[in-house]
């Protein structure tokens, strides 16, 4: 019998792993057996599908909200905001100045994709 994703998560993101373990304990294994399967401990089965069975809110990907840049990148936007020039964010940051400008223009790529699909 197949059982989507959407069926085991619930439509939450999980792992591979984790949606493995999940399907085999609903299967009906125990976690020994899963263990086994696995090559896994049963503690870590234990602590994996205890895990895996918390409520979690679904991430969307790339809403525009800041968790969907990398620290760097909000870092470097940040600053960029308040008026420090590239040289300085890059120093900063001991990184190069040509670093932090390709840092920078893929952040903003990213906003942008996100603004053209709210748009649609």
């Amino acid at each position: 019998m197949a059982t989507s994703t959407d069926e085991i998560t619930g439509g939450v993101h999980l792992r591979p792993i984790e949606r493995t373990m999940l399907k085999l304990s609903r299967g009906g294994n125990s976690e020994t057996d899963i263990a086994w399967r696995l090559r896994r401990t049963p503690g870590h089965v234990r602590r994996t599908l205890a895990l895996a069975r918390l409520p979690r809110a679904p991430r969307s990907d790339a809403s525009g909200e800041p968790w969907d840049l990398r620290p760097i990148e909000r870092t470097v936007l940040r600053a960029r905001e308040s008026g420090v020039p590239e040289a300085e964010i890059a120093a900063r940051l001991r990184r190069s100045p040509a670093f932090v400008q390709r840092v920078g223009a893929f952040a903003d790529y990213k906003l942008a994709q996100v603004s053209k699909r709210a748009q649609r």
